[in-house]
């Protein structure tokens, strides 16, 4: 499997801006569609935003549609997401995870049943 580590969370004000990456190890990272989910306190894991082996398909959770762009950089082996205009609703905890998609180079799952790689996760905390 392939290890990740998420980085880039913060306490920010409403309307700001944060970018996470996630850095791949471990195994060759493009044969691995990419996900961001998040979980806040009390709530299930749910999907955010996920991009292909690639980048030619990119999937969001409607509510950050126009706010959020999730990215990929096959060399470096990792993948950002950029969060724009940022709300309070959009406090969780981030976590990045990846899903073999070999044969499938323009697959992208949102069921987190699907990924079999997880990172550790970034707390992302947007005050009002």
């Amino acid at each position: 499997q392939v290890q990740l580590v998420e980085s880039g969370g913060g306490l920010v004000q409403t309307g700001a801006s944060l970018r996470l990456s996630c850095a791949a190890s471990g195994r060759t990272f493009n044969h691995y569609a990419m996900g961001w989910f998040r979980q806040a306190p009390g709530k299930v894991r749910d999907f955010v935003a996920g991009v292909s082996r690639n980048s030619d398909t990119t999937l969001y959770k409607d509510s950050v549609k126009g706010r959020f762009t999730i990215s990929r950089d096959n060399v470096g082996s990792t993948v950002y997401l950029q969060m724009n205009d940022l709300r309070p609703e959009d406090t969780a905890v981030y976590y990045c995870a990846a899903d073999l998609t070999l044969g499938y180079p323009s697959k992208v799952e949102t069921d987190a049943d699907d990924y079999t790689s997880w990172g550790q996760g970034t707390q992302v905390t947007v005050s009002s």
